[in-house]
């Protein structure tokens, strides 16, 4: 018994040893290859030079009445910010002036919280991009024609109320008998791709002249693409009302299709092409 486990004890130091020397020159290439990686201190990567660039904001404090809108200059290191103007917003208000008031809340362009005027265009701060050139100011304006509560924050109460003076929900005369829910074919699904996906941040409509002179009476492109939407669902039946609901001079009429609506939009959207429709299908009917 005495032999048979020397034996096995003399088979298990032997395989044991064969590991460690199997073992030994990976940790040996470990063991150097953590030395080799230690720089030095006069091996660290440099630190890149402050890349500023100036941003000039428009800036209204509505407890100081007397005082007239400005343009505020802050400088961004931007090799220290992230790419999109909403991160230099957030750098500014948190490093710089805390009283800079914008809106923000997704930071994916899924909410519209952030639309404002951008070096001349409407869009949404957090996926447009700061131009790196540093030697021209990016210029950051509210959203045009539109009351200001504050800074870069517009009042967009009566935006509000247009959209909801078109009944933006489904309506039907007599539902499903059967007690199941509301159907609908693919193909009359894919008819509201496109419209959908608006997020009503009012890029569009304060890009519209027409809407900046008749913005009481006309309800303009982003509520009428969403007028539209409801009008085209296969499951709502209140279209023909929807429609002579806007059977005057003001409410849809005074697009003249200039279509800066679709070219502003951040979404990529038609408003233009769905107002189009609209007029069509009102003129056919």
């Amino acid at each position: 018994m005495s032999i048979a486990f020397t034996a096995l004890k003399t088979s298990s130091l032997s395989t044991r040893s064969r590991f460690v020397a199997a073992a030994s020159p990976l940790a040996r290439h470990l063991q150097t290859s953590t030395t080799n990686a230690m720089a030095t201190p006069s091996e660290q990567p440099l630190k890149k030079e402050p890349k500023y660039k100036t941003f000039e904001i428009y800036r209204w404090n509505p407890d100081q009445p007397s005082e007239k809108p400005r343009l505020e200059t802050y400088k961004v290191d931007l090799n220290a910010c992230g790419p999109m103007v909403l991160d230099a917003l957030i750098k500014i208000k948190n490093e710089d002036d805390p009283t800079l008031t914008f809106r923000r809340s997704c930071r994916e362009g899924i909410c519209g919280s952030c639309a404002m005027n951008i070096e001349g265009g409407n869009t949404l701060a957090c996926i447009h991009k700061i131009d790196t050139d540093v030697s021209k100011p990016a210029k950051i304006y509210p959203l045009p024609h539109m009351n200001v509560v504050k800074d870069l924050v517009p009042d967009l109460t009566h935006f509000y109320n247009q959209y909801k003076s078109i009944e933006p929900y489904l309506k039907q005369k007599q539902g499903p008998t059967d007690g199941k829910e509301n159907l609908q074919s693919i193909e009359d699904r894919k008819k509201l791709d496109g419209l959908y996906e608006c997020i009503l941040c009012a890029c569009c409509s304060t890009s519209c002249p027409s809407y900046w002179w008749n913005q009481e009476e006309y309800l303009g492109p982003a509520v009428l693409m969403q007028a539209y939407r409801w009008m085209i669902d296969s499951r709502d039946q209140f279209g023909l009302e929807r429609r002579e609901k806007l059977q005057n001079k003001m409410s849809l009429y005074r697009c003249h299709t200039i279509m800066n609506c679709s070219k502003t939009c951040p979404k990529g959207l038609a408003p233009g092409t769905a107002i189009a429709k609209i007029k069509y299908m009102m003129a056919t009917e």
